[in-house]
């Protein structure tokens, strides 16, 4: 049968036809071109020349390099080399994947933060709502690194797809980085925020952020192992 790829998550189909949208980015079939593999052993074998073991003359050695135009070429302003680098920078970052490792950490700590608040909220520990807080300070320095190179890897790796999919994981991921922003806030507003009537609204929001996070790390395993 038939293999057919997805140009934006590459993810590959089996069939005689394209599927009508792709089951892991949701972009349509026509995103779909075909899959060819890779050949294996059936390379003809190539016949050794009868003129191999004849002498070959030296090879000449190359030309001077050009120096004036290499100057000119590094006679680039300040703006345009900063554009270049950042450029590099950017593609090294999608190759080495730099979003998926950074993303750990946000969500290794955020289920953290919210085991330790509920359980700060029906103990009355402090100690635990020191815990979360600091906690939370760590997802708060993490996020800018992970919004950047998630952008990037929009961008980069998946051609700015609009998609449901990628909607759903930009939106999960706003919703927990201003729900981080709050919970801190409030924390220093009001470090007694687990004693005021506002507790409950204070928990839903930490709840609420561990959802968002959840369901941006799903969507984001989906595009990785193509499931």
């Amino acid at each position: 049968m038939k293999k057919w790829q997805c140009s934006v998550c590459k993810y590959i189909h089996t069939g005689d036809e394209p599927p009508e949208k792709c089951p892991v980015c949701g972009v349509s079939g026509d995103k779909f071109v075909p899959f060819e593999e890779e050949a294996g052993t059936d390379t003809p074998k190539v016949e050794p020349d009868a003129d191999a073991n004849k002498t070959e003359p030296p090879p000449k050695e190359p030309p001077a390099p050009n120096h004036s135009e290499t100057l000119s070429a590094s006679g680039l302003g300040k703006s345009d080399r900063a554009v270049v680098y950042l450029k590099k920078a950017g593609d090294l970052m999608v190759k080495h994947h730099a979003h998926p490792m950074s993303v750990h950490l946000p969500n290794g700590l955020i289920p953290v933060v919210a085991i330790l608040i509920i359980l700060a909220w029906f103990s009355g520990s402090d100690l635990m709502l020191k815990a979360g807080f600091i906690n939370l300070v760590f997802v708060l320095i993490a996020l800018p690194l992970v919004g950047l190179t998630g952008v990037l890897e929009w961008k980069k790796k998946y051609n700015q797809a609009q998609t449901t999919v990628f909607k759903i994981k930009i939106c999960a991921a706003a919703v927990t980085a201003v729900c981080c922003i709050m919970s801190i806030i409030w924390y220093l507003v009001n470090p007694e925020v687990l004693g005021s009537s506002g507790a409950w609204l204070f928990v839903m929001i930490n709840l609420l952020m561990l959802v968002a996070a959840g369901v941006a790390g799903h969507i984001g395993g989906k595009l990785v192992f193509k499931e």
